[in-house]
């Protein structure tokens, strides 16, 4: 598959350039995918870029990793675990300048964690102009611009930040948040910005992949309608002078009826911290979400997340509060699921290109009624589970495409139920990792 992949994109390279089309060349309003990249948030809009002939640019982003964790629980039963080498991830991205201020991406996972063989994550069309003649359209669009595609929905701002498969330059901390808020999903955003301030609206199947099937009603919910989700942001981002940036933001998702609702499950590569807190017997593949906690509100969420970035020279502070409430199809009640997290990195250096950074990020979350086994009459658990990570890393950029890191991680998981094997759970220790972006 991988092969077939390489040779296809081989053969794309060729056709553009028998077809006079320029490979590699700048596309315009996009989000570099080396260091120049990080603290880029919505794509980068500008309105003056000309437009020639179609353009053809290539990028990837690689990560290998080398793990040296330890875990235990309280059941014991956790799979085996010493330091090594964890599998390599590898994107490939296309960007495709269409036309006056019309882009296409394509991005494509070559390996992942829990996906080795090669798929498409997916690929959208972007609009910062619009090919209709006319004052009024110029007007509009010298503020907005329009996203429409299956892709990585514009929820919150931590996603901006996140590792993603390979390109996991963005990052400066090994793995993501313990909720980790993000998916692809089938629809459209209009963003707007002007001066300081945006906003962006966005409409889409609530779902990670398209989906045509009926729902199945249960005892517990007979509803079998299937509702679009619906998310709506805002903020405020300035450079207030040649030291300070601000930005605050607060996302807001609403989904009341999915036929498989994924906000917090959305991730189709895997956690960088490899089988930590997972059974014996367990697989990486199918257990690829390790030191992550999915609420399961796969049926029905609505989430409110709050973001706030300072950076003051070299020093940045990113905080984040998330609040969601959700439940799957075999449920009736809604449950509440709450994060917070907050990280401190210095960048220093001629060019920022060393940094060390320090994270906190904690959840609690009522976890679905579970009754104990063995019990007589069963005894059903509805507390609150709380898990905390603390995150201390180093980095060193040897070019702006060509990243090493590292980070001492522990993490706590808190009032489960003694027949959950991650009761009295933890796992601490360091994550290495190579890492190449253009």
């Amino acid at each position: 598959m991988k092969n077939k992949f390489t040779l296809v994109s081989v053969l794309i390279v060729a056709l553009a350039s028998l077809y006079g089309i320029k490979v590699h060349a700048q596309v315009a309003n996009l989000r570099p995918y080396d260091k120049s990249g990080i603290n880029v948030f919505e794509a980068p809009k500008d309105s003056n870029a000309v437009f020639n002939k179609i353009k053809v640019q290539f990028g990837a982003g690689f990560t290998q990793s080398f793990q040296g964790l330890k875990h235990e629980n309280l059941s014991g039963g956790l799979y085996k675990i010493t330091p090594g080498f964890n599998t390599a991830n590898a994107n490939l991205f296309m960007d495709v300048q269409l036309a006056d201020g019309i882009r296409l991406n394509l991005t494509s996972y070559l390996s992942s964690r829990h996906h080795n063989e090669t798929w498409v994550k997916g690929g959208y069309i972007q609009f910062d102009k619009l090919p209709f003649k006319g004052k009024i359209w110029d007007d509009i669009m010298s503020v907005t611009t329009i996203k429409i595609g299956h892709m990585e929905i514009n929820y919150g701002d931590q996603h901006f930040r996140r590792s993603d498969g390979g390109q996991t330059i963005y990052n400066p901390f090994i793995e993501n948040y313990i909720m980790d808020g993000f998916t692809t999903e089938i629809g459209g955003e209009f963003l707007v910005r002007k001066n300081s301030l945006f906003g962006l609206i966005g409409v889409s199947n609530g779902m990670i992949k398209g989906n045509i099937d009926s729902l199945i009603a249960t005892p517990q919910d007979a509803n079998v309608h299937k509702s679009p989700a619906v998310y709506i942001k805002g903020g405020f981002d300035k450079q207030l002078n040649s030291d300070l940036r601000v930005r605050l933001a607060a996302s807001y998702y609403s989904n009341n009826s999915s036929g498989g609702q994924t906000l917090y499950g959305g991730d189709r590569t895997g956690s960088n911290y490899f089988m930590v807190l997972e059974k014996v017997g367990a697989v990486s593949t199918t257990n690829a979400f390790s030191g992550r906690f999915n609420p399961g509100f796969t049926k029905k969420v609505n989430a409110f997340q709050l973001n706030g970035f300072i950076k003051l020279q070299g020093l940045e502070l990113f905080a984040t509060y998330e609040n969601a409430k959700g439940r799957s199809k075999t449920e009736t009640d809604s449950r509440g699921a709450e994060q917070m997290a907050i990280d401190a990195v210095y960048r220093f250096g001629k060019t920022e290109n060393f940094f060390i950074g320090a994270k906190y990020n904690v959840v609690r979350a009522a976890m679905a009624d579970v009754a104990a086994a063995g019990t007589t009459p069963a005894i059903v658990y509805s507390g609150d589970v709380k898990i905390d990570r603390i995150a201390f890393a180093a980095g060193w950029f040897m070019t702006k495409n060509i990243l090493l890191k590292g980070e001492y991680v522990s993490q706590k998981y808190k009032n489960f139920p003694l027949t959950d094997f991650r009761s009295g759970g933890k796992f601490k220790g360091y994550v290495i990792q190579a890492i190449v972006g253009f």
